[in-house]
């Protein structure tokens, strides 16, 4: 399987209650109906640069309203892309300038930095900040969720937990995911639902606490002492 097979089969997936970044486009929240090509193009870029040399993959939950719902990236936020954050900037995670695809105007917008400076997700901040910290080569980690799309409730601008169903869909798409890699990467599981799933497929991994609800002081010391071990 090639980067653009793999990208046309997640586009094809549909779920109620889930929107698919790279196939829908939501005239509310997205900027234009371009938005979807964007971010496939996007993901891409990202998975081009890494694919054949990645050592490390670190798997999370699911997609978020405030990260690769608008980036099209895992655990990835707009604000990296387009060099309004404090700590990531593009060249790390496209080597180019990422585009933005939310609405500066959308009406589920709380803040003004959402509206000016784009999306920000302050998990994908924790992970992308424990890579750049211990001293990991951007371009040897790749990033993903064992459900890459969003699960959402009523609100575009909400996440819940994926179900059962939903993660064993999420499951098929990591397996081809996997199947790109050059190389069988260490695989680093952040929170219990990754962790369960890529477990019972058979997959060895190291197991992190999700850095939400309260859980970042403890994430960043497991990735230090993974980090520790295997650098």
């Amino acid at each position: 399987m090639t980067i653009s097979e793999f990208i046309q089969s997640l586009q094809q997936y549909s779920r109620p209650g889930v929107f698919n970044p790279w196939r829908e486009y939501d005239s509310q929240c997205d900027i234009s109906p371009d938005a979807p090509a964007i971010r496939r193009h996007q993901l891409a870029v990202y998975l081009a640069r890494r694919i054949e040399k990645a050592r490390y993959l670190f798997v999370a939950e699911a997609a978020g309203y405030q990260g690769c719902r608008f980036s099209g990236i895992a655990l990835t936020c707009e604000r990296m892309l387009l060099n309004h954050h404090r700590q990531i900037n593009n060249t790390m995670v496209l080597g180019q300038q990422g585009q933005r695809t939310s609405r500066t105007d959308c009406p589920y917008m709380t803040s003004r930095p959402q509206r000016e400076q784009g999306m920000n997700e302050p998990t994908d901040t924790y992970v992308w900040g424990a890579i750049v910290d211990n001293g990991l080569d951007p371009d040897d980690v790749l990033l993903w969720n064992i459900f890459p799309f969003h699960p959402h409730k009523e609100s575009p601008f909400s996440n819940r937990t994926p179900t059962d169903e939903e993660l064993t869909d999420g499951l098929a798409f990591t397996k081809q995911f996997l199947s790109l890699c050059n190389q069988p990467p260490a695989i680093g599981a952040i929170g219990r639902k990754s962790a369960q799933m890529l477990a019972d497929d058979g997959l060895t991994t190291v197991v992190m606490r999700h850095p939400a609800n309260g859980g970042a002081g403890l994430f960043r010391q497991q990735f230090i002492a993974w980090s520790q071990n295997s650098l």
